[in-house]
């Protein structure tokens, strides 16, 4: 048995799925169910054998430990994270309270848990946290990408949030000894993300025939990682990764954000065609906040320790996704509900879905 936090959400849904359909262990899922936190991303695996769901608070210890004296996991996987750079402008307290507290909520009870373990049992238990490469700040044009040993100098509330739950596991493993793992990854996109992320966005204006809105210039680079790609390696890490060690999870495939939006407007013509096609649609809108320039990822450490390598280019998952958008209209439908179209007018105004 494993412990998924946030298991609900995009990429623990499609860890989840992958955990089952690679033939391992039950899994218990422990997600809020906020926003982004869906029962629908998972409704093929309820009433499977090995399959449980906790719905709880990272943030409510008496839960966490609840779950985990009744459950007994070998290992926790924690995806729980509030995750959208525009929410954390607008409104950083929630961010620093699931982040940062919900973390640290989170280790301690992990770590009362651990030391009761038995022998073997205690040897092999195993917390591994999931994190992004926005911990690192911004690269310029030919910076080197993100290893490892870069310093954190993260520039957004919610990169600030992620950077200290960071430094609570690390504090955790060096203190009190504490098994832990960490991941930092690229943007992730694929099926089941929340659609006010820039690729899902795009995909659903553009289909409605909404403006295709792109901060700035369009030139910020990102570092593009399909999500079963990402998961895949996050298994790996967590069967072989060294403990203590940060692992940089990138697809290699580093695109400008209006790079991005021109490809998706290319996959839906070609899936959907329509005259005149998509990108008389792009529209550049005023930048956010400190908006980071660049992100790349070296991922050399966790392709030379562990053998990972992602399976999907940037063409082949984009592919993908757009046509898992295009046959989901009902998964689609069922998450944009009255709190995702509050948000969108809070942020962007009642006429014009932003940029993520």
């Amino acid at each position: 048995m494993i412990l998924v936090t946030g298991g609900a959400g995009f990429i623990g849904a499609n860890f989840v799925h992958q955990w089952f359909e690679s033939g391992h262990e039950a899994a218990v899922v422990l997600d809020k169910l906020t926003y982004a936190g869906n029962l629908g991303n998972l409704a093929d695996l309820m009433g499977r054998s090995g399959f449980h769901f906790v719905h709880a608070d990272i943030c409510d210890r008496t839960a966490l430990q609840r779950v985990l004296t009744e459950h007994r996991p070998r290992a926790i996987v924690h995806f729980a994270a509030e995750s959208h750079v525009d929410r954390s402008i607008r409104g950083p307290a929630q961010f620093l309270q699931t982040n940062f507290t919900g973390t640290f909520e989170l280790l301690e009870a992990a770590r009362e848990y651990w030391v009761a373990l038995p022998g073997a049992q205690r040897d092999s238990f195993r917390f591994l946290h999931v994190s992004t490469d926005e911990v690192y700040g911004s690269l310029r044009e030919t910076d080197p990408a993100f290893s490892e040993q870069r310093a954190y100098s993260p520039n957004s509330p919610y990169a600030a949030s992620k950077a200290a739950s960071d430094h609570l596991v690390r504090a955790w493993h060096q203190t009190y000894g504490l098994p832990t793992l960490v991941t930092n990854c690229g943007n992730n996109y694929g099926p089941y993300q929340f659609p006010e992320k820039l690729i899902p966005l795009m995909i659903l204006n553009a289909l409605e025939g909404k403006p295709l809105p792109v901060y700035g210039d369009g030139l910020n680079v990102r570092d593009w990682l399909y999500v079963t790609d990402h998961c895949t390696a996050i298994q790996r890490v967590l069967a072989s990764g060294r403990i203590g060690q940060t692992y940089n999870i990138g697809g290699g495939c580093e695109r400008r954000n209006v790079e991005v939006v021109r490809a998706i407007c290319a996959a839906l013509a070609a899936l959907r065609p329509r005259a005149g096609g998509y990108e008389s649609q792009i529209e550049f809108v005023q930048d956010r906040p400190g908006h980071d320039r660049r992100y790349a990822i070296d991922a050399s450490k966790v392709q030379g320790e562990l053998g990972w390598r992602p399976q999907e280019t940037f063409e082949s998952g984009l592919s993908k996704t757009v046509r898992w958008y295009l046959d989901h209209a009902d998964w689609v439908a069922a998450v944009r509900d009255g709190r995702y179209r509050q948000w969108i007018e809070l942020h962007y105004g009642s006429d014009r879905p932003g940029p993520t």
